[in-house]
């Protein structure tokens, strides 16, 4: 009799594809525990799945194995201490952001931050000062968090309590956190740096500074996203005297599971283990196969690259095949279908691949072995009829090609938008219809997680136009239900409402 299943028969048949990963997680599959002998991590995951039995220790007041693990990071990491997170980053960036900021002060953040802190905000009733990342215009995407616009910020916001930045953010731009956090610390702000896809970047002189190496108070690594633990693990670090860290562990306790996965606590050893014993080597490997890489897509004639520029994370691999006519929506669909090689995400005409520590040679060789065949067909892809690709057939047919360039336009959140207080009698509208209100619920493509539209600003005609274009591609718009509605609440009748 066969037996039926639903999620797991999908992730059967995904691993009987054998296919090339340049999406999360970072490990890519078993390989990596298989070369650095953990093979029986792999056999026994059903065995170890235990809870807080004598000799376990416990998450929340560790004083055995699991402390022992948490030290290992603090010395791999160069910081006072380290905490183990079984509910990913986001579990770090919301109790770091209620252990530094009181209830109803400000945070000083980047708007384009992950919705993780926007919930942050929520639960802590903290008021957001928002600083706008620099715009790329050349890619279309959000650049860097100028130290100029942080110093402005916490002038005009003395009484501040700290201030958030994401760097790298998904496309692996850095800002410069040694400046800010200079800047932050003269003012006595704590400094918290989401780094969830930077976790590797203490290891590599190649790549541009960590955010520990740079003075930043609390820093968030999704150890799953780049090295080798499991999805839904991640690390916070501490580095400060102006965080006490008994309320930080109080705030973990409050955000994190009371039945801890020791599945995930395990991967965290193994990934630390691995760093420990074998880091030089595998970063040296994934930097020199980077290398490699990019000097043979450079001669891939159409193909552009944001390449390795400086104060970029280009193990994020951006690139775009838009000069040949094809976009970002079509060149995954082409990659996934008929090279099975799958990617993190598109934006307009670009494509980012995420490389991981577990990539090996033979996958970049995969990756540029298919780009150089693709444009050599560029012609072919470009007459294609919008049908032959299922996932791109509503973009490609109802809004065209300039709808899908369109989009990269209102990627990023408009800078100073204006700020209403937060509706309290809320509603849910068509999103066709909601122009001119004011967003009650966030709103968010995922990836890469960012709030489009933030509780407390309008929702303008651009913003319903790229909500709707992302959603005709199927791609995931948390915020927006299956009726195609949003949570809003009625505009303010006059300006005095609004709250700045």
């Amino acid at each position: 009799m066969s037996v039926t299943t639903s999620i797991h028969d999908f992730l059967v048949q995904h691993r009987n594809k054998d296919a090339v990963s340049f999406h999360m997680p970072g490990h890519k599959g078993s390989h990596l525990y298989r070369r650095f002998g953990f093979e029986d991590f792999l056999s026994g995951i059903m065995d170890y799945d235990i809870t807080e039995i004598t000799g376990a220790d416990n998450l929340f007041q560790t004083e055995g194995v699991i402390k022992s693990v948490q030290d290992r990071y603090a010395a791999l990491y160069g910081c006072k201490k380290s905490y183990l997170l079984i509910n990913g980053s986001s579990g770090g960036n919301i109790a770091a952001i209620l252990a530094s900021v009181g209830k109803g002060k400000q945070l000083i953040m980047a708007r384009n931050c992950h919705k993780s802190v926007f919930n942050a905000l929520a639960l802590g009733e903290i008021r957001p000062v928002y600083i706008y990342p620099d715009t790329i215009k050349e890619f279309g995407i959000s650049g860097a968090v100028s130290p100029a616009a942080v110093e402005q910020s916490i002038a005009e916001n003395p009484d501040a309590e700290a201030v958030f930045i994401t760097s790298p953010n998904y496309y692996g731009i850095c800002s410069d956190i040694k400046s800010i956090a200079q800047i932050a610390h003269r003012s006595g702000k704590v400094l918290i740096v989401d780094e969830a896809h930077g976790a590797h970047l203490q290891f590599s002189d190649a790549l541009p500074d960590s955010a520990l190496q740079s003075g930043a108070d609390l820093v968030i690594n999704s150890t799953h996203k780049t090295l080798a633990s499991l999805t839904q693990s991640a690390v916070l670090h501490c580095n400060s005297s102006l965080v006490d860290p008994y309320l930080l562990e109080d705030k973990l306790q409050c955000i994190q599971s009371t039945s801890p996965s020791y599945i995930l606590m395990a991967s965290l050893d193994i990934n630390v283990k691995i760093l420990e014993a074998h880091r030089n080597e595998l970063m040296a490997e994934w930097i020199r196969n980077l290398d490699s890489f990019y000097r043979r897509i450079t001669k891939i004639h159409g193909l552009k690259t944001m390449g390795q520029m400086k104060d970029l994370d280009w193990t994020k691999i951006n690139f775009s095949l838009g000069e040949l006519g094809i976009s970002g929506a079509q060149l995954d669909h082409i990659l996934m279908e008929e090279y099975n090689i799958f990617i993190e995400l598109f934006t307009g005409d670009w494509v980012m691949a995420m490389s991981g520590i577990g990539n090996r040679f033979e996958d970049y060789d995969c990756l540029a072995s298919a780009l150089e065949e693709i444009v050599s067909k560029a012609a072919f892809y470009r007459g294609k009829e919008a049908s032959d690709c299922s996932n791109v057939s509503s973009c490609c047919s109802s809004i065209g090609k300039e709808g899908i360039e369109s989009k990269t336009s209102v990627l990023t959140p408009p800078k100073q938008a204006k700020m209403f207080e937060v509706p309290t009698q809320k509603k849910r509208v068509k999103l066709a219809d909601c122009e001119g209100m004011i967003c009650a619920s966030s709103i968010i493509p995922y990836p890469p997680g960012i709030p489009l539209i933030c509780p407390g600003e309008r929702i303008e005609a651009d913003a319903i136009a790229y909500i709707q274009a992302m959603r005709d591609l199927g791609e995931k718009v948390i915020g927006v239900n299956e009726l195609g509605e949003v949570i809003v609440g009625n505009p303010p009748a006059s300006a005095n409402d609004m709250e700045g």
